[in-house]
């Protein structure tokens, strides 16, 4: 993503946080989001014909760089398969469960074996031997369609909200979910109390789109450096 594109991208988003909370401005902060989470995700998703952020960051990403842990950047020691992973847990269970109130993506095609993980959770509070074990053994291609997924169901969620319902708090029962299914570990309790005193604007505004936005951010600076190490032999 560079700096024009960028700054477009948080032109639109602060356009989106001011019409989201105006249920007259329900389609036209329907329309933004769905542009800015295209922008997040492969191409495939929104069926543009010019490549997105993550297109960028896979983009000549070999198999050493994905799995790389700990991370050589001053930000995260986690690895890209971590934060690409996180990112879709984490719009998973708030999108899914949280403002749909239905089942996860993850438990719809059994992706867990597909992915060859054991870990169902959001990757919060993680330690450190499980973000290796992750970052080693995760099936890449799987990743990407779980992602697809994911991304999918929720454009279709965001889609079909009626006019004020960006407005509506997250029901506390949808947040005790996260907990009766494992998606967040109890070391990460901070975590759902934030996701759980927002709005669904808000987990638009966050979970779904600049936390993206952020994850990507790291993964782009790590394959930045572990790049930049080739060429500096």
């Amino acid at each position: 993503m560079n700096l024009e594109q960028r700054r477009a991208w948080n032109g639109q988003h602060k356009q989106l946080n001011g019409s989201i909370g105006d249920p007259g401005e329900h389609a036209r902060a329907v329309e933004l989001f769905l542009g800015l989470h295209a922008w997040l995700y492969a191409a495939e998703i929104s069926g543009s014909a010019f490549p997105t952020y993550e297109d960028s960051v896979m983009d000549y990403l070999d198999d050493g760089s994905f799995r790389m842990y700990p991370a050589p950047s001053p930000d995260t020691k986690n690895s890209i398969a971590w934060h690409l992973w996180h990112l879709a847990r984490v719009e998973d269970m708030t999108m899914n469960f949280l403002v749909a109130g239905g089942r996860q993506v993850l438990h719809e095609e059994d992706w867990l074996r597909r992915m060859n993980l054991p870990f169902c959770h959001s990757g919060n509070a993680m330690v450190e031997k499980d973000v290796a074990e992750l970052s080693a053994g995760i099936h890449l291609e799987e990743l990407l369609a779980y992602r697809i997924a994911v991304g999918r169901q929720t454009r279709q969620i965001i889609t079909a909200l009626k006019p004020g319902a960006f407005r509506d708090k997250v029901r506390p029962e949808r947040v005790e979910r996260l907990f009766e299914e494992g998606a967040v570990l109890h070391e990460a309790k901070g975590i759902a109390d934030y996701w759980g005193k927002k709005t669904v604007g808000g987990l638009v505004l966050m979970p779904a789109t600049r936390h993206h936005l952020v994850h990507l951010n790291r993964c782009a600076q790590i394959k930045q450096k572990l790049q930049n190490r080739v060429v500096g032999r």
